[in-house]
């Protein structure tokens, strides 16, 4: 609260200053003249000039391309067929399960894993979701919070999630999007929801394995390491998408590395809270967000690279609490390139609380949200009155940054910083 003071003052100072010299008439009255909401946000880029700095030193995750090179040539035309007939799977698994990697394993519609259960996946497995399904019906691989999945795969073997179009009969490329479903992990890691049981995006109320989040930060939901979730993204329920991997409540006991994510037709990956760290990501040519967090998630991403194209939209798209929680996350080391020309932008805005650093964003914008109460002159908490106290910052970043705001009558207006 000192903080937000101390800006508001500083804030109201820089307008006071601009009022005087705009009027030698006398000293105007500070309660009744406080500028414009345009003056007000440029006064709080000029605060934020000093912290928010473009920095071309920023190397990000250097090792992005050689480390990501086992994710070359996974499309159906150029792996190795499995020798055994094909697995239909089509109900829920209640009982410890191990899919190996000699077949392909068909998921005809949503499958949850639940009951206690583990799902053991070994390296060089095959998941293909069943293409063409009903919304309400299309197929997806979901861990319940209490269930498990082991998918650990190896750079010379990783685990494939991907479409049974992606079958090497026709080519697929980053055009073909929202084939199927995705992989989503629910666990009982602590979120700030604005529900006590929040229900996963994607999934109908009346299933209630959907429900996520609880209060043990260390939950284990299992080890996931060298997957690559392709083509995935299909309508799932009431007109929303899927993401390629979705991490909802998850916690710091699961282990998550080296996942890689094509051709998805929303969010690559997406956190609803958690604490669960990701280490190693690759996000390649998604149609919506490439890293998307929400409900104060309080784990840290680190060596991640993004690759926009011109369908994509925001690299990072970061949010803040919803209920009452309030948690920080991490990003480091990160990487954001473009495939031809593409923009490479990043939003930050409903009360997120965080810390980046080393993110080479080859100079592209980051837009911090301002938000303003309904008189459109006194600013209310958002990601960029929270740069300001300190709690977002963004050290050796290779960026432009710039605040946005709306005002009541929907009016859109903005402040460059550097």
């Amino acid at each position: 609260m000192k903080k937000l003071l101390a800006i508001t003052t500083l804030i109201t100072g820089t307008l006071l200053m601009v009022s005087c010299g705009d009027d030698d008439e006398g000293t105007p009255d500070p309660m009744s003249n406080l500028g414009t909401a345009q003056e007000v946000l440029d006064s709080l880029a000029t605060v934020l000039e000093s912290s928010l700095i473009t920095d071309a030193s920023a190397s990000g995750y250097t090792t992005a391309t050689t480390d990501f090179a086992w994710t070359a040539n996974l499309d159906g035309q150029s792996r190795t067929a499995p020798t055994e007939d094909t697995v239909m799977v089509s109900a829920n698994i209640t009982a410890d399960a191990t899919w190996t990697s000699d077949r392909v394993y068909q998921l005809t519609q949503r499958i949850i894993v639940t009951n206690g259960a583990t799902l053991t996946i070994d390296a060089g497995t095959v998941i293909a979701g069943q293409a063409g399904n009903e919304p309400e019906n299309a197929a997806a691989l979901m861990i319940a919070r209490d269930g498990t999945l082991n998918a650990v795969g190896t750079a010379q073997a990783p685990i494939v999630f991907t479409s049974t179009v992606d079958n090497g009969s026709v080519a697929v490329s980053t055009a073909d999007v929202g084939l199927w479903g995705g992989l989503v992990v629910l666990g009982e890691a602590p979120v700030s929801a604005d529900t006590e049981n929040p229900q996963i995006e994607g999934v109908p109320s009346s299933e209630t394995l959907g429900q996520y989040g609880g209060s043990t930060p260390g939950d284990n939901s299992g080890s996931l390491a060298y997957i690559s979730i392709r083509h995935g993204g299909s309508e799932i329920f009431g007109g929303s998408e899927i993401n390629g991997l979705t991490l909802g409540g998850v916690g710091s006991g699961t282990s998550i590395s080296w996942i890689h994510i094509y051709a998805n037709d929303d969010d690559g990956v997406e956190f609803f809270g958690g604490t669960v760290d990701l280490t190693n990501l690759y996000v390649e040519e998604v149609t919506d967000d490439a890293i998307d967090i929400d409900q104060s998630y309080a784990g840290t991403v680190s060596k991640f690279w993004v690759a926009v194209n011109s369908a994509s939209d925001e690299v990072l798209e970061i949010d803040g609490r919803e209920g009452s929680l309030d948690d920080t996350f991490t990003l480091m080391e990160g990487v954001a390139t473009a495939v031809g020309g593409a923009s490479i932008t990043s939003e930050f805005k409903s009360q997120a609380k965080g810390a980046i650093s080393n993110f080479n964003s080859n100079g592209g914008l980051i837009k911090l949200v301002a938000s303003f109460a309904s008189d459109d002159l006194t600013l209310e908490e958002d990601a960029a009155l929270n740069a300001a106290t300190g709690d977002l910052t963004f050290t050796t970043t290779n960026a432009t940054f710039r605040l946005d705001a709306e005002l009541s009558d929907e009016t859109e207006i903005s402040s460059s910083i550097n």
